[in-house]
């Protein structure tokens, strides 16, 4: 039976969220044993509270909690029996099969380089995003984790990602598409014009993709550093809400009956799911040795559900090694 730790005190809205998470799992899956780590008798209180007493749950007390505002570097030194010092400390040795946290980002991958380290091969670590399109789920890497990146490691985000979709999306033949200001081929910063000669050599590079193409689905990876992902997933993310608000405003100024305004609001909620993170799960940190997931702060129980359900893919599909094998 597969074991996922969860750390039950991280996101803005702990421990209900987690926990909730967590049980909406235990009530879909029967294989599947989840570890809930935090200040004990905070969690015990909380399952209570849920009304769950199956055998499928444990919970490892871990008495100290990182803020979501806590410097990370501050936090790993000072808060030794966090859950996430606890929870991949358990992970590395192996008495879970994959971690998740809502938690502080930045201590949950400096925590994740420092006990589980990196798969051999890799130059960093990176935080990839699950981006919708008009054929379908993408992906973008990176989304934060690295500002600042060296030619050779974008090129291995490339690869990292494309074992990654061709697993967990399911794509066939991923094509890499690299970010940049123009498709020519001299466009952009010194790192991205050297990278792009290093790609294009590859059968499945693209070659460099703009802004305005991410959701048209010119690529099935889109290869980036951390601060043009991160302004990218940002936007992506305020699409839907914009859009929906655009649409009452224009709903106000028009008469229109209860029938046709049901009718508008069905299809754009239609037309607006793939926006949606609570569905999609999460991404872990592609690179590192194990399975360390990341989710959205305000993640609710269903992102928590559906993210706890891709680590379990994560590690079935053996992504890691893939991984490995790809870049050798």
């Amino acid at each position: 039976m597969l074991k996922i730790a969860i750390d039950a005190v991280g996101g803005d809205y702990y421990p209900q969220n987690p926990v909730k998470g967590a049980i909406m799992v235990l009530e879909e899956r029967e294989d599947i044993h989840i570890i809930l780590l935090g200040p004990e008798e905070l969690v015990q209180n909380e399952i209570a509270k849920q009304g769950y007493s199956g055998d499928r749950l444990t919970v490892v007390n871990a008495p100290e909690i990182i803020g979501m505002d806590e410097s990370p570097s501050v936090a790993l030194k000072t808060k030794k029996h966090s859950s996430i010092a606890i929870g991949l400390t358990m992970h590395a040795q192996g008495k879970c099969d994959a971690f998740f946290s809502a938690g502080n980002t930045g201590a949950l991958l400096g925590a994740s380089m420092f006990i589980l380290g990196k798969i051999e091969g890799v130059l960093r670590p990176t935080i990839g995003s699950i981006y919708p399109s008009i054929e379908g789920n993408k992906l973008m890497l990176d989304v934060g984790a690295n500002i600042d990146v060296k030619p050779e490691a974008l090129v291995q985000f490339g690869i990292m990602g494309k074992v990654f979709v061709e697993n967990i999306l399911g794509i066939k033949n991923p094509k890499l598409g690299l970010m940049n200001i123009g498709e020519e081929e001299e466009k952009g910063r010194e790192a991205v014009r050297q990278a792009y000669a290093m790609l294009r050599e590859r059968d499945d590079f693209v070659g460099n993709i703009e802004g305005r193409d991410v959701m048209k689905a010119k690529a099935d990876v889109y290869i980036c550093d951390g601060f043009v992902g991160n302004l990218l997933l940002k936007l992506g993310e305020s699409i839907p809400e914009n859009i929906l608000e655009i649409i009452r405003r224009s709903e106000r100024a028009k008469t229109l009956s209860k029938e046709e305004l049901g009718l508008i609001k069905s299809v754009m909620l239609d037309a607006l799911a793939p926006f949606d993170y609570q569905l999609i799960g999460g991404v872990p940190f592609l690179g590192i040795n194990g399975v360390s997931m990341v989710g959205h702060g305000g993640s609710t129980p269903l992102a928590i559900k559906n993210s706890i359900l891709s680590a379990e893919k994560i590690v079935l599909k053996k992504v890691n090694e893939q991984i490995k094998a790809a870049l050798n």
